[in-house]
């Protein structure tokens, strides 16, 4: 039970070293997660898109990191989220999971992600092709 990667950056994220991070002769499934600018939101084309988090968010997403890695039958857990200005297609979270089994795998990275999502503290400015701006609040 290790987590040996959990951090919020600046930096362009790798599915693939978050992958790598968590590979474990013990593991019988390794499962990812890559999240995506994408260009549309609610119908309306995005150009842009910045996550803003607040001081606390390294920490915490350590914290929830942690906690996941100690469930029985998971191996590692590592995960990622961006910050800063992302272009359409960058990766604005990352994450990677192996445990025992495919099931636990699958579940604990899905769960995982939900976990980050609704509890670190990181802000979302969209920017619209029209020229309007909207911020998503996150918890």
């Amino acid at each position: 039970m290790d987590t040996l990667l959990a951090r919020v950056t600046e930096e362009p994220l790798s599915v693939a070293e978050h992958e790598a991070a968590v590979a474990d002769k013990a593991a019988g499934a390794v499962v990812s997660f890559s999240g995506v600018v994408r260009d549309h939101d609610g119908g309306r084309s995005v150009t842009e898109l910045e996550y803003v988090g607040h001081p606390t968010a390294p920490d915490l997403i350590a914290e929830i990191a942690a906690e996941f890695a100690a469930r029985p039958d998971v191996q590692s857990v590592a995960i990622s989220h961006r910050v800063g200005l992302l272009g359409i297609g960058d990766v604005a979270l990352a994450c990677a999971v192996s445990a025992a089994h495919r099931g636990q795998a699958f579940t604990v990275c899905a769960e995982l992600v939900d976990e980050v999502k609704a509890r670190l503290p990181i802000w979302k400015r969209q920017v619209f092709a029209d020229g309007e701006e909207e911020w998503v609040a996150c918890p």
